[in-house]
């Protein structure tokens, strides 16, 4: 048995059992990784895959099981590569925050700003996502640091760390009849054409939470993941939007209006996200702390290796 092995059957699996794609993946060749995985199987005396003729249809029941201490052993030997990087560095390396667009663009640029002139030999690197998109970054090992919003079951095997909380207003084009309507309402929001997130209205959201609960059907138009597209069809005047407080910039968005609207929905939390018992070099930790205070390296090291929950 050999890491090369477990590797070409963990992307195996990522790829959708595709063999072909693992293998561009890798940069290998698909005989290889195939004959790969049966010297593997022969080894520990189990069938790992199911195959009908030269196509993989599904993984058997040890396999799952196979694939899960791989999962570990992948993540263990990255974690030894790690030591040896924090060592023998000296301060260089890369980190890599997947994160939102609203995060990355309203609440990251002081942090970044921070942590790069505290370390200007690391090279800090952005992957904006979903929240689903987030979780698939960390769980694969693309990502150190996942920053999103609340934690639902997408992150269900990864640690996460409540930091801030923020709210929502409304914004409207200039001279909308909102702005002169008196205290903003529900019903008043859903007599117009409604932009915001993607993922304002799934059920866990407090956006879709707020309407249910007044049974209440708001128009939605058009939703987009940035925020900065949300202004901008606002803007051209399609409707009014829904977007956190702090996407908003008086300085810049001179052609929208804002509507506070934290009495309409509760407050969401922006948690830190990791992959348990992760390594983390020393810069990685200082960035958390940059981004929130009291996630100093002692309280992110003892969640990390805390026993997960049931």
């Amino acid at each position: 048995m050999n890491l090369n092995q477990l590797r070409y059957l963990r992307e195996v699996a990522r790829n959708g059992l595709k063999v072909s794609d693992a293998a561009e993946t890798l940069f290998t060749s698909q005989p290889g990784i195939s004959k790969q995985i049966r010297l593997l199987e022969e080894e520990l005396g189990v069938t790992i895959l199911v195959r009908n003729g030269k196509r993989i249809t599904d993984i058997t029941e040890p396999g799952r099981i196979v694939l899960d201490i791989a999962e570990r052993m992948l993540r263990d030997a990255d974690n030894l590569r790690s030591v040896g990087r924090e060592f023998n560095s000296g301060g260089r390396g890369t980190l890599v925050i997947a994160t939102t667009h609203t995060q990355a663009r309203y609440a990251l640029p002081p942090v970044v700003a921070r942590f790069t002139q505290r370390y200007p030999q690391v090279r800090l690197t952005l992957r904006e996502g979903s929240p689903e998109q987030i979780a698939t970054l960390l769980r694969n090992g693309d990502a150190e640091i996942g920053i999103a919003t609340e934690s639902d079951e997408s992150f269900a095997d990864l640690v996460t760390l409540p930091c801030a909380q923020w709210t929502r207003s409304v914004i409207t084009p200039l001279k909308h009849p909102l702005l002169g309507a008196g205290p903003l309402t529900l019903e008043k929001i859903a007599a117009y054409p409604l932009i915001t997130y993607d993922f304002a209205f799934t059920p866990d959201s407090p956006i879709q939470r707020a309407f249910d609960a007044a049974h209440i059907k708001p128009n939605v138009v058009l939703t987009a993941i940035a925020a900065d597209v949300i202004k901008a069809y606002v803007e051209m005047g399609m409707g009014i939007g829904i977007l956190a407080k702090m996407a908003f910039d008086p300085a810049r968005d001179h052609g929208i209006r804002l509507i506070n609207a934290d009495h309409l929905f509760a407050p969401s939390t922006t948690r830190i996200a990791l992959r348990r018992n992760a390594f983390l070099r020393g810069y990685a930790y200082d960035f958390i702390e940059l981004f929130s205070a009291p996630l100093n390296r002692k309280a992110v090291a003892a969640a990390l290796t805390a026993p997960a929950a049931d």
